[in-house]
């Protein structure tokens, strides 16, 4: 396992910050100032993630974006452009999936196999837990930062916090 941990922002986007987002979550501003203290922790070890819809849509994202129409957009649509606030971080590095959970082979290619990935952003309860639990699940030691990650709500995030808790010690929430 890697000795230095790697620090994960999952998915700091307008679609999830801007209170006018059928996707806004709402404690979102509240992330920022832990996240930036982690990115300072973490130097170079860092990667930002972004979501962006699918170009061809299948299985379940055909209902899925017939009820959120809303995001169904260009990838390079602003929506989904990071939040200035964590854009102006300049991080090293950017992984760009059209999945909630972001492990998969990019990630990887970047952190390494079994890596110890410090997990930050939102959303707690989709993205964060989406990436959390395929990591775990692929042998990395996951630590989830509960004040550097928001919810679509805050029941909804405490809930996600529960269930990752369920996977310690492979999930571990601090």
């Amino acid at each position: 396992m890697t000795a230095e941990p790697w620090l994960v922002v999952v998915d700091a986007q307008r679609v999830f910050a801007d209170p006018a987002s059928p996707w806004c979550a709402p404690r979102f501003a509240e992330t920022v100032e832990p996240i930036h203290r982690l990115v300072a922790q973490h130097g170079d070890r860092v990667v930002q993630t972004r979501w962006v819809p699918p170009h061809v849509k299948h299985g379940s994202w055909v209902p899925y974006f017939e009820q959120f129409s809303f995001a169904d957009r260009e990838p390079h649509d602003p929506l989904f452009e990071l939040v200035e606030e964590i854009e102006d971080l300049h991080l090293p590095h950017t992984v760009t999936e059209p999945t909630f959970g972001k492990w998969g082979p990019q990630l990887r290619g970047v952190v390494g196999h079994d890596a110890h990935l410090v997990l930050a952003g939102v959303a707690t309860d989709c993205c964060v837990l989406s990436t959390a639990l395929a990591a775990a699940d692929a042998g990395c030691l996951v630590e989830v930062v509960a004040d550097a990650c928001a919810g679509s709500s805050d029941e909804a995030h405490e809930r996600a916090l529960e269930v990752m808790r369920l996977y310690a010690p492979q999930i571990l929430v601090r």
